[in-house]
């Protein structure tokens, strides 16, 4: 599960479909239009898992699209890793599909997600009762040279998230194989391909086939094996630490040139088929990235078509709201804006259980919190849906609830009935947050509300070390509440309920500190079902119908995020799975 991190951090945003459930879409699909201050309704999607059938190529072709230019993307900052096994971020994610492939990964048509076969030939076939999954690899896929890619390739890639070094990546590889509740027991079962040599749980019988066998049934394998650690390597091309720099490329495009923190340049893989591939596109000719160029000057740039502007994107960077209001007043530069759900990213506000033990007055918490002020200090509609739910709408399985109903105001009086019934009065109630401006205006909405109803709300701004380690690494509770976002690694809750409420986690996962027995009992329950559609619908069902009765902590905002594109970039969308405009799906209208 990625840990939970501050508002302002990004943290890895990963899913998945399953088996033709319903999934709210992020996006309407390429070229759709969004209105930069009112982001539009979205309908629920029916999304699933793609046949065999649908795991061949080609990927189906983007209306309108044309191919050659140069496509620029212009992003503040580098990407912190380019390593597959280390990649960890929704927006690296969905860049990285530019030159690396999977053994899952996720087709969008019209912003609707289907988990196919990649680089194998379909999703995965289980046996034993989900202890064992087997892959065969699709004929015909090649690294940039034209070597093969392997069953080898791709077990070697995963024997590297054990070693020393790829702690900061996805844990899961290591922990499932092993059946050890951390990557630092796994390590002690086998500590990686350069220190231990082959890994035994990992069978390749051919180079097609490879073989996982798991310590306990999994039912989320295919959902993992579209995570960049499922990426192959290969040994010859393991360059260690320089590989962070520029990975030997399988998909359709391939890295020339990487200057860090300047700029990254891709061409063409001309070993890629799209016979074999049923997600990517080779429209472009070349991709350009920028980095370190300020997020305004580019935002202005592609606005108004200066210099460049025209042909370029960003994929990481917000737009800019100081420019809300030129772009409403011009119905073009509107229509360059790109409007969606961020994943399934959330934020709530969060109550440190062991500090407000007492039930009643996180009720009253709950009815203070004036989510829509709130929203509206943090930017207004645009940067998210008012939330009644823990769970996203973006997962399978998800169910509108709320459980205890209140106005997106506040209902100042119910908190103060709520707070009459405290087994002790409170008087005052400490707030700790991310220093800046933006936080600045969410913490005196926060201070007014708790006002209204007697309570003295004391705020604590932090740099964020400070933050990270006092309000979630701190063994000393020394603040009560704080405003914390969080996602999944695939749209199922099993990499979100189980890790926020397990009593015997750690604070990174489980920040507020929720204990309730019969939730563990019922977790270690619901860990042991093997159907993921069956698990995903028995853990919506406990966050429903027992946690959020506990109110450990209080929804807020499904978040949304806008980014822009030039007027000659077609093909530009938010990415139902990864939450940020793809690359893969781009093109020039005219080049």
């Amino acid at each position: 599960m990625p840990r939970i991190t501050s508002r302002t951090v990004a943290v890895p945003v990963v899913a998945a479909a399953s088996a033709m459930l319903v999934l709210c879409s992020c996006s309407a699909g390429a070229g759709s239009k969004s209105d930069a201050a009112a982001p539009r309704k979205e309908d629920d999607l029916v999304a699933g898992v793609g046949s065999a059938k649908d795991s061949t190529g080609p990927a189906p072709a983007v209306e309108g699209a044309r191919k050659g230019g140069t496509i620029r993307v212009a992003n503040l900052r580098d990407y912190s890793h380019l390593d597959p096994q280390k990649i960890y971020a929704g927006e690296a994610y969905n860049t990285s599909l530019l030159w690396g492939r999977q053994l899952t990964q996720y087709q969008v048509i019209d912003g609707k997600p289907k988990l196919v076969g990649d680089l194998a030939t379909d999703i995965g076939k289980s046996s034993d009762g989900g202890r064992t999954w087997t892959y065969t690899l699709k004929d015909g896929i090649a690294w940039e040279d034209g070597k093969p890619i392997t069953s080898q390739h791709v077990k070697y890639g995963i024997e590297r998230t054990f070693a020393p070094g790829f702690e900061i990546g996805p844990p899961y590889w290591p922990q499932w194989l092993t059946g050890k509740p951390d990557l630092a027991q796994a390590r002690k079962v086998y500590g990686g391909p350069k220190k231990d040599g082959d890994f035994k749980g990992i069978e390749t019988p051919d180079a097609k086939t490879i073989v996982f066998r798991f310590a306990e049934p999994q039912s989320d394998v295919p959902f993992m094996a579209a995570q960049s650690s499922s990426s192959p390597v290969r040994p010859d091309k393991d360059t260690g630490t320089r590989y962070d720099l520029k990975p030997f490329a399988t998909g359709p495009y391939r890295i020339v040139s990487h200057r860090q923190n300047q700029s990254l340049t891709l061409e063409k893989n001309p070993h890629w088929k799209a016979a074999t591939d049923p997600i990517r596109h080779q429209y472009a000719d070349k991709f350009e990235f920028t980095f370190e160029k300020k997020e305004l000057n580019t935002a202005q740039e592609i606005l108004n078509g200066r210099g460049d502007g025209a042909d370029t994107v960003t994929t990481k960077n917000e737009f800019p709201p100081e420019l809300i209001g030129e772009a409403e007043r011009d119905q073009d530069k509107k229509d360059l804006i790109v409007d969606g759900r961020r994943g399934a990213f959330t934020y709530h506000l969060v109550v440190r259980n062991d500090r407000v033990a007492d039930l009643e007055v996180r009720k009253a918490i709950h009815y203070l919190l004036p989510r829509q002020q709130a929203r509206q200090a943090l930017g207004g509609p645009r940067v998210g849906d008012i939330a009644t739910t823990y769970s996203s709408p973006a997962i399978v399985g998800w169910e509108s609830y709320d459980t205890y109903p209140v106005k997106p105001t506040g209902d100042i009086e119910k908190a103060k009935q709520h707070l009459a019934k405290a087994k002790k009065k409170v008087k005052r109630l400490s707030y700790a947050y991310e220093s800046n401006a933006v936080n600045d205006r969410m913490a005196q909405v926060l201070v007014d509300a708790f006002a209204k109803a007697g309570i003295e709300l004391v705020t604590k701004p932090l740099p964020l070390p400070a933050f990270t380690n006092e309000v979630l690494r701190g063994t000393d509770p020394k603040y009560d509440l704080w405003l914390s976002g969080s996602s999944v690694d695939w749209p199922t809750p099993a990499t979100g309920v189980p890790y926020r409420f397990d009593s015997r986690r750690d604070s990174l996962d489980n920040d507020p500190r929720y204990k309730n027995p019969a939730v563990d009992k019922e977790l270690d329950r619901i860990a042991k079902i093997t159907d993921a559609t069956k698990k995903a619908k028995a853990l919506i069902a406990l966050e429903k119908n027992t946690i959020m009765k506990d109110m450990p902590i209080v929804p807020f905002l499904h978040q949304r995020t806008q980014q822009v594109r030039g007027a000659n970039v077609g093909g530009a969308f938010i990415h139902p799975i990864y939450g940020t405009i793809s690359p893969a799906w781009l093109y020039l209208k005219k080049s």
